[in-house]
């Protein structure tokens, strides 16, 4: 017996130093339950520009898959719940849906996980018979493909089924779901694959009633007589986030695992709350989530498990507008669907993961389905007193093609804004422009990023009635097309925000 205790005390220890070697990464989850969501290829284009590497999504969206083609981006798919009891009760279909979703897609793009339902002991406990099933039937498809080494499968749960979460010493499962967790754990264990847990200090603070102070659950820093200690192992804990993770492990221990490294499917905090959720705020969002990427960064682990991994996605990219729920579950987002920052990540040796300060990386953009007579006004403006230098658009210079008003005007407008230093209202143009962080740029057409030779441009913008002489392209100075427009509109609001 103590040879066997032995033995597996030294496979413990091979399978920790595996992944301990392992660098934590930092991931963002896709929601797409806004009223205007983005194109796969402006989402793609803003998962480039902030440097994202790794992404969660809720399906396994085809258009969002193809648009990840060659980027090198790691994606994690996800059989929705709604599939999931197809899924689990047959092996054709779980077979079926792995060709479609991961085979027809791999290599070109970078699946490396697909996530089997979510949140399902808790939110469909229904289902909870066949989820193991489920899991087993995806793991065979990627083996009939000599695709499970690279692709792991793994199912996220919410940490509601983790009980006496504090100390975490004397954590466990709820046993409503054990006779669900063992052969699940056991699946994870034989196939190397992570436990994956969705981690909200948010709820449990506000869950708290006052026992849990903000700033523990903010990561922010604590006095030593103010961190929190587990009596049973002196471990001492500076926040909630490591806490939930060491529950969790020491929860598996309770059913005599040890070997299964965690990785955070979901985290984040809302950035907007009703007026019962006062701590659902901007600075407070930027504050757990700057720190949270800072620490999982720093690969320090847990202070169960120092050293070892805790890789974790971001809920979430975006803003989810149409989201049903309180204010607050519209609101978890660090980008609202135009691309723009919802606030500005406060980040120091983070590397280049999201390139914040976001607003050096904003272009001007036309709005698309905008009015086309609006468009060239505002275009014919830019060109003639805006004193933009449109030459470029002229035909067989690099940014004639595509030849049309929106390409044109896209290109005139975003020069006006990083010309005028990208101050406050210079990209509305009467309303048919708006701020992007997707680069316009196309073949040897290149968009300005700064204002001239990088700096802001000194001086008084002209009044869009300006009168003044102008040596720009004849075709952008349509006077007729353009005092009509203005006629039409008024154009106060342009005029205000210009003078």
């Amino acid at each position: 017996m103590e040879t066997n205790k032995g033995l597996f005390f030294l496979l413990f220890l091979a399978v920790s130093a595996v992944f301990a070697d392992e660098d934590a990464f930092i991931g963002v989850n896709i929601g797409t339950e806004l009223s205007d969501m983005p194109h796969p290829t402006q989402v793609v284009a803003l998962l480039k520009a902030q440097q994202i590497r790794h992404v969660r999504l809720f399906n396994a969206d085809r258009g969002m898959l193809l648009a990840l083609a060659n980027t090198g981006i790691k994606v994690a798919v996800s059989v929705p719940n709604e599939q999931l009891l197809g899924v689990g009760q047959s092996n054709a279909t779980a077979a079926n849906w792995v060709a479609q979703n991961v085979v027809s897609h791999y290599p070109a793009t970078n699946i490396t996980t697909i996530c089997v339902g979510s949140e399902v002991l808790s939110a469909l406990p229904n289902a909870a018979p066949i989820l193991v099933n489920a899991l087993k039937f995806v793991h065979s498809a990627l083996v009939a493909s000599n695709l499970d080494r690279q692709i792991k499968v793994s199912t996220p749960l919410a940490s509601s089924i983790i009980l006496d979460s504090f100390p975490p010493s004397q954590a466990f499962f709820n046993h409503t779901v054990k006779p669900v967790l063992v052969p699940l754990l056991k699946f994870l264990q034989s196939t190397n694959s992570h436990f994956m847990l969705n981690v909200y200090p948010y709820y449990d603070y506000m869950q708290s009633n006052g026992v849990i102070p903000l700033d523990y659950a903010l990561f922010k820093p604590l006095a030593a007589n103010k961190e929190a200690v587990d009596s049973n192992t002196l471990l001492h804990y500076t926040n909630v986030f490591d806490a939930m993770i060491d529950a969790a492990y020491f929860a598996m221990l309770d059913l005599n695992f040890t070997n299964i490294p965690i990785m955070v499917t979901e985290s984040g905090w809302p950035s907007m709350g009703e007026s019962n959720e006062p701590d659902a705020t901007v600075d407070n969002a930027n504050t757990y989530n700057s720190n949270l990427i800072k620490h999982v960064l720093n690969n320090t682990g847990t202070p169960k498990q120092p050293g070892i991994a805790v890789s974790t996605y971001i809920y979430e990219l975006y803003n989810e507008d149409a989201k049903a729920g309180p204010l607050s579950e519209k609101n978890w987002g660090l980008f609202n669907n135009n691309g723009t920052p919802v606030y500005i990540l406060r980040l120091t040796d983070s590397g280049s993961l999201f390139a914040n300060n976001t607003s050096n990386q904003t272009y001007c953009a036309a709005k698309e389905g905008a009015d086309s007579k609006m468009l060239q006004a505002a275009l014919d403006w830019a060109c003639g007193a805006g004193k933009v230098d449109c030459a470029p658009l002229l035909q067989g210079e690099p940014c004639y093609d595509p030849d049309n008003v929106a390409a044109h005007a896209t290109y005139a407008f975003n020069a006006y804004y990083h010309m005028m230093g990208r101050a406050p209202g210079t990209c509305d143009f009467n309303g048919v422009a708006t701020i992007t962080t997707t680069n316009p740029s196309h073949g040897s057409c290149i968009f300005a990023s700064l204002g001239r030779n990088g700096t802001f441009l000194n001086g008084t913008a002209p009044a869009m009635d300006s009168t003044s002489s102008s040596a720009y392209p004849a075709q952008y100075l349509n006077n007729n097309a353009f005092s009509t427009t203005l006629m039409i509109l008024g154009i106060v609001g342009l005029s205000v925000v210009l003078l």
